[in-house]
Protein backbone atom coordinates (compact mmCIF):
# COMPACT_ATOMS: atom_id res chain seq x y z
CA UNK A 1 0.00 0.00 0.00
CA UNK A 2 1.30 3.45 -0.86
CA UNK A 3 0.96 6.37 1.52
CA UNK A 4 -1.99 8.63 0.76
CA UNK A 5 -1.91 12.43 0.91
CA UNK A 6 -4.07 13.85 3.74
CA UNK A 7 -6.93 14.97 1.46
CA UNK A 8 -7.23 11.76 -0.51
CA UNK A 9 -10.69 10.87 -1.83
CA UNK A 10 -11.26 7.11 -1.66
CA UNK A 11 -13.16 5.31 -4.41
CA UNK A 12 -14.58 1.83 -3.71
CA UNK A 13 -13.59 -0.48 -6.55
CA UNK A 14 -14.59 -4.03 -5.62
CA UNK A 15 -15.32 -6.38 -2.73
CA UNK A 16 -12.29 -8.11 -1.24
CA UNK A 17 -13.59 -11.54 -2.25
CA UNK A 18 -13.35 -10.62 -5.94
CA UNK A 19 -9.54 -10.58 -5.78
CA UNK A 20 -7.30 -13.61 -6.26
CA UNK A 21 -3.94 -13.63 -4.50
CA UNK A 22 -0.94 -12.91 -6.72
CA UNK A 23 -3.08 -11.97 -9.72
CA UNK A 24 -3.92 -8.54 -11.02
CA UNK A 25 -7.26 -7.05 -11.98
CA UNK A 26 -7.95 -3.89 -13.97
CA UNK A 27 -10.37 -1.16 -12.91
CA UNK A 28 -11.20 2.37 -13.98
CA UNK A 29 -10.57 4.88 -11.21
CA UNK A 30 -11.15 8.58 -11.73
CA UNK A 31 -11.09 7.99 -15.49
CA UNK A 32 -7.76 6.11 -15.40
CA UNK A 33 -7.11 2.40 -15.93
CA UNK A 34 -5.51 1.02 -12.79
CA UNK A 35 -3.96 -2.41 -12.13
CA UNK A 36 -4.86 -3.74 -8.66
CA UNK A 37 -2.95 -6.49 -6.89
CA UNK A 38 -3.54 -8.54 -3.75
CA UNK A 39 -0.49 -10.55 -2.75
CA UNK A 40 -0.57 -13.88 -0.90
CA UNK A 41 0.62 -12.11 2.27
CA UNK A 42 -2.40 -9.75 2.12
CA UNK A 43 -0.49 -6.72 0.80
CA UNK A 44 -2.45 -4.48 -1.60
CA UNK A 45 -1.02 -2.44 -4.47
CA UNK A 46 -2.35 -0.30 -7.29
CA UNK A 47 -0.35 1.05 -10.24
CA UNK A 48 -1.24 2.41 -13.67
CA UNK A 49 -2.38 -0.40 -15.96
CA UNK A 50 -0.67 1.13 -19.02
CA UNK A 51 2.69 -0.40 -19.89
CA UNK A 52 4.87 2.59 -20.90
CA UNK A 53 7.00 0.42 -23.20
CA UNK A 54 4.20 -1.02 -25.36
CA UNK A 55 1.47 1.56 -24.71
CA UNK A 56 -0.98 -1.28 -24.00
CA UNK A 57 -3.12 -1.47 -20.86
CA UNK A 58 -1.79 -4.84 -19.71
CA UNK A 59 0.10 -4.55 -16.41
CA UNK A 60 -2.90 -6.04 -14.57
CA UNK A 61 -2.24 -9.22 -16.59
CA UNK A 62 1.45 -9.32 -15.73
CA UNK A 63 3.34 -11.90 -13.73
CA UNK A 64 3.53 -11.05 -10.02
CA UNK A 65 6.88 -11.79 -8.44
CA UNK A 66 9.63 -10.67 -6.12
CA UNK A 67 13.03 -9.09 -6.77
CA UNK A 68 15.20 -9.28 -3.66
CA UNK A 69 12.21 -8.62 -1.39
CA UNK A 70 10.59 -6.03 -3.67
CA UNK A 71 7.08 -6.99 -4.84
CA UNK A 72 6.96 -6.71 -8.63
CA UNK A 73 4.84 -7.22 -11.71
CA UNK A 74 6.41 -8.06 -15.07
CA UNK A 75 4.68 -6.71 -18.14
CA UNK A 76 3.26 -9.51 -20.30
CA UNK A 77 4.47 -7.68 -23.43
CA UNK A 78 8.21 -6.93 -23.11
CA UNK A 79 8.71 -8.31 -19.58
CA UNK A 80 9.97 -5.16 -17.83
CA UNK A 81 9.44 -5.41 -14.09
CA UNK A 82 7.78 -2.70 -12.01
CA UNK A 83 8.01 -2.21 -8.25
CA UNK A 84 4.41 -2.53 -7.01
CA UNK A 85 5.12 -0.16 -4.11
CA UNK A 86 6.46 2.77 -6.14
CA UNK A 87 5.80 2.08 -9.84
CA UNK A 88 9.53 2.29 -10.60
CA UNK A 89 10.68 0.15 -13.52
CA UNK A 90 13.49 -2.08 -12.25
CA UNK A 91 14.86 -2.68 -15.74
CA UNK A 92 14.99 0.98 -16.86
CA UNK A 93 15.37 3.46 -14.00
CA UNK A 94 14.29 6.34 -16.25
CA UNK A 95 10.76 4.88 -16.41
CA UNK A 96 8.06 4.67 -13.80
CA UNK A 97 4.27 4.29 -13.65
CA UNK A 98 2.02 6.00 -11.13
CA UNK A 99 1.47 4.12 -7.85
CA UNK A 100 -1.97 4.76 -6.38
CA UNK A 101 -2.86 4.72 -2.67
CA UNK A 102 -4.93 1.63 -1.91
CA UNK A 103 -6.62 0.22 1.18
CA UNK A 104 -9.20 -2.28 2.37
CA UNK A 105 -12.16 -0.63 4.12
CA UNK A 106 -15.20 -2.55 5.40
CA UNK A 107 -14.52 -5.41 2.97
CA UNK A 108 -14.07 -3.12 -0.05
CA UNK A 109 -10.85 -2.42 -1.91
CA UNK A 110 -10.55 1.35 -2.24
CA UNK A 111 -8.20 3.38 -4.41
CA UNK A 112 -7.22 6.91 -3.44
CA UNK A 113 -7.52 9.82 -5.83
CA UNK A 114 -6.35 13.39 -5.36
Amino acid sequence: MTDAPPRTRWEAVCRAGRLTADRGVAAVVDGQQVALFLLADGALFAIDDRDPFSGAHVLSRGLVGDADGTPTVASPVYKQRFDLRTGQCLDDLAVRVHAWPVRMQDGWLEVGTP
